[in-house]
């Protein structure tokens, strides 16, 4: 069961602040966004859909940059595609990718391979070689073993790259284990409070293989606690003095709000809390940062069509969607949680509560646990999850061989198709028999 103040903030309209900005209720009580209606969106494009308000995700760029300058970088990992990269580098951000699948779609965007910072905690030689020669601005160092590849690499002829060395503080982020990474026991970087870090960074200094220009930390997604976010900093602003480095990287991390009853810090309140901590810690390096979430997360709204409402008395009713896993694995991976509404009437109380469920062959697929909808909810409506932005499309699968949603921009009153649904036919494109 969820708590009773959330079961009654559920029950009223879906609060403003997690739509997209330039979410409007025309006078059918339609929602549009980008001045186009959800409802005519999903009679286009069909559902799954993942609808993105361009000028949101433009704004929060800009607000990025102007809270931490140049050098601050999204983080693709978030949601990835041509059309975002094209977008976020236009609006003056650097992109950070963490493997060759993602550092080519960016560079087929166009995107200068200098304003492009490559993490991944196990890159191999291959992927670092393709780095190297595309002339990747920066590579953030994750182990010893990076260090032996990259120098194996620059004897064999290859550019000498600029790096940044990823450390972890020892401070445990307020968030899921599965992306909770700043503690001491963690798959990334190197360990202040083990002495790894130190080893690492003073003998990328005494290579000629490497430019050590920085280090660079992260503690984790979605955290709202900034007092552990000032923590890590104070501790890698302590290890990082005696370097004089140019630059220190405070990663991403902060979160978003999903549901009714949570509250974020905008971007700009971030880097402020952030900037103030650095200054009173006398940090002098140049502060970037990666946000990514924050960027995209409530500029996406996913449209589905409910397939079928089964009621089991005394227990729950089910509403069945055509989406499910393949386009939202956060719910099973973390419990994340979310909220629904119908598009046809934004502005109607949602009394009944209802479980999401896709169309996947598990119980576990449930896209929300407690879905709060109108009481004329039928077969067919147009069911819509906000703030689906972030690690939908990109965590995105073919599980029970369903096909991928395509994704739409809309801006203006114009819609454009970014990434197409995918075919059947695409399924059999990698199967040789």
């Amino acid at each position: 069961m969820i708590r009773d103040d959330l079961a009654l903030t559920r029950q009223g309209p879906v609060p403003h602040h997690l739509l997209p900005d330039s979410a409007a209720v025309d006078e059918r009580g339609h929602l549009s966004v980008g001045g186009v209606d959800l409802l005519a969106l999903a009679e286009q494009y069909g559902t799954p859909l993942f609808v993105y308000d361009e000028e949101h995700l433009r704004t929060r760029c800009r607000e990025a940059v102007a809270a931490f300058g140049d050098g601050v970088a999204y983080a693709s990992k978030a949601f990835l595609c041509t059309a975002i990269a094209k977008l976020v580098h236009e609006e003056g951000m650097h992109i950070d990718v963490a493997t060759r699948g993602e550092l080519h779609v960016v560079l087929a965007a166009g995107v200068p391979p200098d304003r492009i910072v490559f993490h991944g905690n196990n890159k191999d030689a291959d992927e670092i070689a393709e780095a190297l020669a595309a002339g990747v601005g920066r590579i953030v160092i994750d182990s010893q073993d990076e260090i032996d590849r990259i120098e194996a690499l620059v004897r064999a002829g290859a550019n000498i790259p600029r790096v940044l060395i990823r450390v972890t503080p020892g401070v445990k982020a307020e968030t899921h284990d599965f992306i909770s990474t700043g503690q001491d026991d963690s798959k990334f970087g190197f360990g202040v409070r083990s002495g790894m870090a130190k080893a690492a960074t003073e003998r990328v200094i005494a290579s000629t293989a490497m430019d050590l220009v920085g280090i660079h930390y992260h503690i984790g997604s979605q955290v709202f606690r900034v007092e552990s976010m000032a923590e890590a900093l104070r501790v890698v602003a302590d290890f990082s003095a005696p370097y004089q480095l140019a630059e220190l990287s405070v990663g991403g991390g902060i979160g978003v709000a999903y549901v009714e009853d949570e509250r974020t810090p905008s971007i700009a309140a971030w880097a402020s809390m952030v900037i103030e901590a650095a200054d009173s810690l006398g940090v002098d390096a140049k502060l970037v940062a990666e946000p990514g979430r924050s960027i995209v997360a409530s500029a996406g709204v996913t449209l589905y069509t409910a397939g079928t409402i089964k009621t089991l008395p005394g227990i729950r009713t089910y509403v069945a969607v055509d989406g499910g896993y393949g386009d939202n694995a956060r719910p099973q991976l973390y419990g994340s949680d979310y909220t629904t509404f119908l598009p046809r009437c934004v502005e109607a109380d949602r009394p009944n509560i209802v479980r999401l469920v896709g169309k996947h062959c598990e119980s576990g697929d449930v896209l929300v646990m407690e879905a709060p909808v109108p009481d004329d909810l039928v077969v067919g409506d147009v069911i819509a999850t906000p703030v689906t932005g972030a690690y939908g499309h990109s965590m995105g699968s073919n599980y029970n061989k369903v096909l991928r949603p395509p994704v739409v921009f809309v801006s203006n009153g114009v819609a454009r198709l970014v990434v197409r649904r995918e075919t059947t036919d695409d399924l059999l494109l990698t199967d040789l028999g």
